[in-house]
């Protein structure tokens, strides 16, 4: 086990508390994911990354299909007719607080996942374009005098998926499984709170490390800065500021969401007819009614009593209230 940030000549930053940490920690160590200084953290920047991240993945979306089709000196109209471009893509939280991506970006045929792509569509070129968007796109913050510039860090590790498992790679099902684990993961991570947080003096008894809080703080006093206005921070502030969906993919990558709604629907309907023992929708006749007949007006079964007694109460309520205007005092003229 490495120590955890070691530093040989052991220097101290300006609050005189060590910049480095050397030592081991063990797994589940409460340690793990706090800054070594917490006046030297910067707190602001780790909840504004937080809030542009998820725009900052748009923004490389948007900019991959162009790149990649600079490189292979075509117009991004004959890229389509040629290719598609397909990506799914889930957010984790650090222990820091912080989120980051895991995303499967696959090259389709013009047809869809059941395509093959060209033959000079290559893992490399993908490789060489994913380097070179993620290097090029980012999120100024505030748009017009920006002070925060949101970008893709050092930390970017690109490896090719492979169907087959004897091939240099992951393999498509260890992939799976990967995308699925982080998926069930939360907020709950960065030790932070699953529901909204409504008031600011409520987060002083919040059950979160000092970390988690100093972050929610944080949210809260971005809130309330003009140059911020249009950022929910208060909203997310249990998300320590990150606003985005844990899951995301292209239209095209796989089924859609609104198609997995529909068919959950359906089986709930099937069940529920088959519980209650009705007859099949499909083998139902639709019976069409195209002729009306007067069937008559006023009230039945009963519904005079209760008019009457409504009736009976709004006069009474309103009786009282002319004796009570009667009785009470005039008021004093000026």
């Amino acid at each position: 086990m490495m120590p955890c940030r070691p530093r040989r000549d052991k220097p101290l930053c300006e609050h005189g508390r060590p910049e480095g940490c050397g030592v081991r920690h063990e797994e589940g160590d409460p340690q793990i994911g706090q800054p070594v200084c917490v006046d030297c953290y910067d707190y602001r920047g780790a909840v504004l990354w937080n809030a542009h991240a998820g725009e900052l993945w748009r923004r490389f979306t948007q900019a991959l299909p162009a790149t990649f089709a600079r490189l292979f000196g075509v117009s991004r109209a004959a890229l389509r007719r040629r290719l598609r471009l397909s990506y799914a893509k889930v957010a984790e939280y650090q222990a820091r607080g912080l989120v980051h991506f895991h995303a499967v970006i696959r090259l389709d045929g013009r047809d869809g996942p059941s395509d093959c792509p060209p033959d000079w569509a290559t893992v490399p070129v993908l490789t060489a374009a994913i380097r070179e968007t993620a290097a090029g796109v980012a999120v100024p913050v505030p748009e017009d005098a920006p002070a925060f510039v949101a970008r893709w860090g050092d930390q970017l590790d690109v490896e090719p998926i492979y169907v087959a498992t004897s091939l240099e790679g992951l393999a498509d099902q260890r992939v799976a499984s990967y995308i699925a684990k982080y998926a069930t993961k939360g907020a709950e991570s960065a030790e932070t709170v699953d529901r909204p947080i409504r008031q600011i003096r409520d987060v002083a008894f919040l059950d979160v490390t000092e970390h988690a809080r100093r972050m929610i703080y944080t949210c809260f006093i971005l809130n309330d800065q003009p140059e911020y206005r249009l950022i929910p921070f208060r909203r997310w502030a249990h998300m320590l500021g990150h606003r985005g969906h844990f899951s995301t993919k292209s239209r095209h990558y796989s089924t859609t969401l609104g198609t997995l709604r529909q068919v959950r629907a359906d089986h709930q309907a099937e069940q529920s007819r088959q519980r209650r023992g009705l007859p099949d929708p499909g083998e139902r006749q639709t019976v069409t009614v195209g002729e009306w007949r007067y069937a008559g007006g006023g009230y039945r079964h009963g519904e005079r009593f209760w008019a009457e007694l409504a009736r009976q109460r709004i006069a009474t309520s309103r009786r009282l209230a002319r004796e009570q205007a009667r009785e009470s005092p005039p008021g004093n003229g000026g």
